[in-house]
């Protein structure tokens, strides 16, 4: 018999609640449910901001207070005024809270092995997981500037370059292709961007600055679990952005006809075909948009 949707995604959400121990009130045999670990460890890794902290885990603002007084009341947190907005106030570790967080991500990473450990495909399990993580945090997807030497931008830069080893009928060198500078993705001639799930990059891009006239928008990409969920649009979006505050009119891109649904999004985004400007060896396909 074959289950329908509904009732496939519910197995799914009791096995992960079952697995994760969600209904336990000692989450990892630590005392506390898993509530107020999971703001210990948004605390930890995401920063004091209590805004921030809530969107991350799209708590509401009554549930995270209370579940913030039960962990400052076990000494575990501490509050002080946010220097840039004496209205706000912050949430920091304290030692012992640190330790704690420390403790939870040690068991957590234990739990998280055991899972891979016990299953016989366990690329194919992580697969499916990413595809899951990257729908349901669609929205919650960040999109951040960064340097592109960053360990974030190295690994979708490195993520792309495999993947057009793969997909390119010649295969992929880096050193042989156009790589733009560093310091030409850097303000105040150009831009880059790293979109980021839950602190993991997912996809990135650079708005690389010259002195012709025009930037390029250069190594789009997007991890394949997140793709077909507009985040490769809202990468394009940000370098559009940042190009109309540099003062630049006009952008260029080139691409590969083997890779068609970039060329699909270049134009449904407005982009013209036009000439060869370049004479980078892999692209056939060059675009151009005035803002």
């Amino acid at each position: 018999m074959t289950l329908d949707p509904i009732s496939r995604i519910r197995r799914f959400n009791r096995a992960v609640t079952t697995e994760v121990g969600a209904l336990n009130q000692s989450f990892l045999g630590r005392g506390r449910p898993l509530g107020h670990a999971r703001v210990l460890h948004a605390i930890d890794h995401f920063g004091s901001d209590l805004g921030t902290i809530r969107r991350h885990l799209d708590l509401d603002k009554t549930v995270l207070s209370r579940t913030l007084k039960a962990l400052e009341h076990e000494g575990l947190v501490q509050f002080e005024d946010n220097p840039n907005d004496a209205r706000k106030r912050r949430a920091l570790l304290t030692e012992t809270g640190q330790a704690e967080a420390a403790a939870y991500n040690a068991l957590s990473d234990a739990q998280a092995q055991k899972v891979l450990d016990r299953h016989p495909r366990p690329d194919a399990l992580l697969a499916a997981m990413d595809l899951v993580a990257s729908a349901l945090a669609a929205e919650r997807m960040e999109i951040v500037t960064t340097d592109p030497r960053a360990p974030d931008a190295i690994a979708c830069l490195e993520a792309y370059y495999a993947e057009l080893a793969q997909r390119l009928e010649r295969g992929f060198d880096v050193s042989l292709s156009a790589d733009p500078e560093a310091a030409d993705m850097l303000p105040p001639r150009g831009a880059f961007f790293v979109a980021l799930s839950d602190g993991l990059a997912q996809g990135c891009v650079g708005l690389k600055g010259t002195d012709k006239g025009y930037a390029e928008i250069k190594r789009l990409w997007v991890a394949p679990s997140a793709r077909g969920l507009g985040l490769a649009q809202r990468l394009m979006d940000s370098c559009a952005a940042a190009a109309r505050d540099l003062g630049i009119d006009l952008l260029r891109l080139d691409t590969n006809s083997a890779l068609p649904e970039a060329a699909a999004l270049y134009r449904k985004l407005g982009w013209a075909e036009i000439d060869r400007f370049n004479d980078d060896p892999y692209p056939d396909l060059f675009f151009e948009k005035r803002l």
